[in-house]
């Protein structure tokens, strides 16, 4: 299970006084208005920082650290992701589930339930569904899959496990697609 969530990246800088940019990750980026710290990674190490203020312009999030006031000391963080302890993470709502606990499942078919299909690689955010990338290991061959989720109109699928107790309760019409099922995936998670 992931420690850190992602909830943004830093796209550029905003202003003089060391405001940046940020596109939101997260379902909600209000989110952002009961931020007190955040995890900054770079290349090289984990910063902590405080947020200090916090606004919106268009789709992204303009964010004010504590002691940053320069657009020099921010700069070096241009596309450096932002994450939030697992402690400081939102709580989920029934039906509801972090795709980090997702990465890694091991994904099977309901007509061979027992044989193992994929790996779910990755899942696509376009607003208006999900998209699963699932690696495939059929005839010696690896393939990437991309699986739409549409709750809607998704026959019969089951979910078969899940990384943590947190999100175990997540509902198969939420998180499962058309005629796979899923089931933990020991020590793959992103």
């Amino acid at each position: 299970m992931e420690q850190f969530l992602q909830v943004g990246v830093i796209s550029s800088t905003h202003g003089i006084r060391g405001e940046v940019k940020v596109f939101p990750t997260t379902d909600d980026p209000n989110r952002f208005k009961k931020l007190k710290k955040v995890i900054l990674e770079t290349k090289k190490e984990k910063l902590s920082l405080e947020v200090q203020g916090v606004k919106f312009f268009k789709q992204f999030v303009i964010v004010k650290f504590k002691g940053i006031d320069n657009i020099n000391d921010i700069e070096q963080y241009k596309g450096c992701s932002l994450f939030v302890s697992r402690e400081d993470a939102v709580a989920l709502e029934e039906d509801e589930y972090f795709i980090a606990d997702l990465i890694g499942m091991e994904v099977y078919t309901n007509e061979n339930p027992e044989e193992l299909f994929g790996t779910l690689k990755d899942v696509i955010e376009t607003g208006a569904n999900e998209v699963y990338l699932v690696e495939s290991k059929t005839h010696g061959e690896v393939l990437e899959l991309l699986i739409l989720m549409l709750k809607d109109i998704t026959p019969e699928h089951s979910f078969r496990g899940c990384k943590s107790a947190e999100n175990a309760g997540a509902s198969a019409e939420r998180i499962a697609g058309s005629m796979i099922s899923m089931k933990e995936s020991a020590g793959q998670i992103r």
